[in-house]
Parts: C-alpha cells; sequence; structure tokens
C-alpha cells in the first residue's frame, strides 16, 4: 500500500466529511429514521475510540476498511474481526483459503485481527437434533473467550434455506450477526466508550440491502443504560457504491483479491453458498468434489434441498465450470488449502476473473 496515495485519498474524504458532517440528520433521531427511509449520514471515524471492521476477506469488506481510513480513522482504533463459519473446525462450508487471506490482509495494513465463530460452525448447527445452538467463542487483546450457548434444545437437520428471512436462511445470524454481537455484548472494554461498527453491505447486491441504513445504532448499543452503557454504531461505508467503485478501491491500493475471484468466483461467499448459481454447482462440484459429495449426500439424508426446485447434481449439470478454474489448477489448490499465506499487496494489479459476475 502506498502511503502517500493514502494521505491523499484521506484529506479529501476528510474534506468531504466536514461538509457533511458526522452525525445523524435533522430528520433522523438517534435510533433510526422515519418511516423506514435510508439514512445518508457519513459519521466521522475520527471520533471513536473503537473501530471493528468485519472483515470477511471479501472485495466489499476490504473497501469498507479503505473508505474508514480514507476518511481519517485513527489506525490504533481499528480491529478487524473475522468469523468463521466453520467453527474453527473440520472445513465445510467455506472456502479454506479464506482465514489465512484475512490474516495476511491484517499483516498488510498493520492491524490486529480477531477471530470468533460458533463452536462447530455451520456443520453442528445443520445436523442439531435434540441439542441448543453452540456456543460462541472470540478472540481478544486478553485471550480467547466462550459464551454459552442459546435457546432450548431443538432440531433442524437441514441446510439453510434461500429466503431474506435469516429465521430461515440461517447461516448469516447463527454464523456471524449473532457471534458478533455475542462477542462485543461479551468484553467490558466496549463499555463506556464509543464503538464504531462496520460492514461492507451494498445495495447494488439485493432489494433487501438496499433496504439497509448506511448508519444506524448497532443491535449491541446500549447507550442510554444507567449500568452498562454501551455506545456501538454500525455503519456500512460501501452501501451506495457500484461494483466499479470497489474493484477501483483495490486497485488503488494495489491489493491482490481473495483467490475464489481469480479461478471465476463473483462474490467471496462460502465455497457451498446456498445461493450458488449453476455455474458456481458446476465449479464446486469440479474443484472439490468430496465436499460437494457430502452436500449432496446431506440433501437427499434430509429429505430437504438447499433450493426448494432442484437438487445439487441437478443444479451442477445445468452450469459450466468457470474457464479460470480450469485454466488455473495451482490456485485452485492454493484456495482449497488451509495453510495458504501469500502475498496480498502486488505491484501489477489487475481485475480478477470473478469481477463483474456472478455475484
Amino acid at each position: 500500500m502506498r502511503g502517500a496515495d493514502l494521505g491523499r485519498a484521506a484529506q479529501q474524504a476528510a474534506t468531504a466529511l466536514g461538509k457533511l458532517g458526522g452525525r445523524h440528520c435533522s430528520e433522523c433521531s438517534p435510533h433510526g429514521v422515519p418511516g423506514g427511509a435510508v439514512c445518508r449520514v457519513i459519521p466521522d471515524p475520527r471520533g471513536y475510540d473503537h473501530i471493528i471492521v468485519a472483515l470477511s476477506g471479501g472485495k466489499d469488506s476490504i473497501a469498507s476498511l479503505i473508505a474508514a481510513l480514507e476518511l481519517g480513522a485513527r489506525p490504533e482504533t481499528i480491529e478487524l474481526w473475522h468469523h468463521d463459519v466453520d467453527g474453527g473446525g473440520e472445513g465445510f462450508m467455506d472456502w479454506p483459503s479464506t482465514p489465512g487471506y484475512v490474516r495476511q490482509i491484517a499483516r498488510a495494513f498493520r492491524l490486529p485481527c480477531y477471530m470468533s465463530w460458533r463452536d462447530g460452525g455451520i456443520l453442528r448447527e445443520m445436523l442439531r437434533d435434540g441439542t441448543p445452538t453452540a456456543p460462541v467463542s472470540f478472540e481478544t487483546p486478553d485471550g480467547t473467550m466462550r459464551r454459552s450457548g442459546e435457546g432450548k434444545p431443538g432440531r433442524r437437520l437441514r441446510f439453510p434455506q434461500i429466503s431474506g428471512n435469516l429465521a430461515v436462511r440461517w447461516c448469516s445470524s447463527v454464523a456471524k450477526i449473532d457471534v458478533a454481537a455475542m462477542a462485543l455484548r461479551g468484553q467490558d472494554r466496549f463499555l463506556g466508550r464509543r464503538t464504531l461498527f462496520i460492514t461492507g453491505e451494498r445495495a447494488e447486491e439485493s432489494p433487501g440491502r438496499a433496504r439497509y441504513a448506511i448508519f444506524e445504532p448497532h443491535r449491541t448499543d446500549t447507550r442510554t443504560s444507567r449500568r452498562r452503557p454501551r455506545h456501538v454504531d454500525h455503519w456500512r461505508p460501501v452501501h451506495g457504491w457500484t461494483e466499479a467503485m470497489v474493484w477501483d478501491s483495490l486497485g488503488r491500493h494495489r491489493i491482490v483479491p481473495a483467490l475464489p475471484y481469480r479461478i471465476g468466483f463473483g462474490r467471496l461467499s462460502c465455497l457451498g453458498c446456498i445461493f450458488m448459481s449453476a455455474d458456481q454447482a458446476a465449479t464446486f462440484r469440479l474443484i472439490a468434489p468430496d465436499r460437494f459429495a457430502r452436500f449432496a449426500a446431506c440433501e437427499q439424508a434430509f429429505g430437504c434441498t438447499i433450493r426448494r426446485d432442484i437438487n445439487l447434481n441437478a443444479l451442477a449439470d445445468r452450469g459450466r465450470p468457470f474457464p479460470a478454474a480450469l485454466q488455473h489448477p495451482g490456485l485452485v489448490r492454493q484456495a482449497l488449502s488451509p495453510d495458504w499465506a501469500g502475498p496480498v499487496l502486488t505491484g501489477h494489479w489487475c481485475l480478477p476473473a470473478g469481477a463483474f459476475g456472478e455475484s
């Protein structure tokens, strides 16, 4: 990363910030906007004691980190949080190389990185039969902490289902959103302080995400509490960005995209993402046949497919593997390696094969 480039961008962004004002607009209350409207306010990241960037390793989360830095966020206040959806155990849903990529991004930016996970990950939750949801573990500056599981014993025995309802598409809530909330609530270092929680959702991705507020109190916010006040704001800095703007951000700072982008995937979701297209399913079956077969076997055992209208094998039959995955077997092997620790900065940046593809 070029410090001079970052400095100039930060100066320009700070000027823009001064014009916009780092506070709620006059029509917004401190706890939301009226009538379901989207708040367009840009907060001033310089006014926070802690800044947490939820870093999936995807292009949007990295662009969100860059946006915060370019708006003057103090690096000493920033920490990166990555939610390991496989729970630190056997690889099942996610790309094995993703945790290593996130750690390399943290090293490149010289920022601390803390992992968090639901014990046993999505697989344990999916196989839950007569047991409660598993506990959450999370790294902190003082070591790893653990919080007990949630709710009463219950039964799933099915994949998360494609839906805008997070109770149905429970992978996001169980493995990411709730994990982050428990990590925030479980650390007293956030009490009596101002914390900015940053995520990378973009309006362009879906109608549901288009309705998200850019800036609002986080679900863990208790700023009015007398006993345990915790001021936590939630900011989505790239909400209004196009994909081209995101790639331009990574390109300006010469950040190597995560390996799945380079073999043709349009976004860094899980390898076994429930939203996979026919071409993604065909690529999944080609590059990770054993894992794909396990997914297909689970569908059959549950008597319930991920997609209501078709099973995974039939979906893969409809698609074609991404050409880049066929042309670059070495990159495929790296993407499937849990030991990946390659460079994330380059002097010869170019768009990956998956840019502007299926997402």
